[in-house]
């Protein structure tokens, strides 16, 4: 069953995903962008622990987990140290992340002939 859900919640992620790009004059970056920040505000309201805890990967590999990530380290090193939580919050909660981005897309570069849009 966590599979179907994973599956489900990550699917209307996805979809919805798709329907912007489709139905909007949205660029692709403005919409990854807006996933971002809406996983930051509904973890900031609570909201999307909740989905987290009902889909899973479903839930936190998509780009509105990252932000999820973002804000729940940011709350945690709040409760830490306080105030200066607000700048290491959220590196140190997805560094591995990150470093694991930039490492794949330098080795990707490496291995394919990177060319600009024309």
């Amino acid at each position: 069953m966590d599979y179907i859900k994973a599956f489900l919640i990550g699917g209307l992620i996805c979809m919805l995903g798709q329907i912007l790009i489709d139905k909007t004059k949205l660029t692709t970056a403005r919409i990854l962008v807006i996933f971002v920040v809406s996983g930051c505000i509904l973890q900031g309201f609570g909201i999307y622990e909740k989905i987290v805890e009902f889909a899973g990967a479903g839930a936190t590999v998509p780009l509105p987990g990252f932000g999820y990530a973002l804000a729940k380290g940011v709350m945690r090193e709040v409760d830490e140290i306080g105030i200066m939580g607000i700048f290491s919050g959220g590196i140190k909660a997805t560094a591995g992340g990150i470093t694991c981005a930039i490492l794949f897309a330098f080795i990707m570069a490496l291995i394919f002939n990177p060319k600009p849009k024309k």
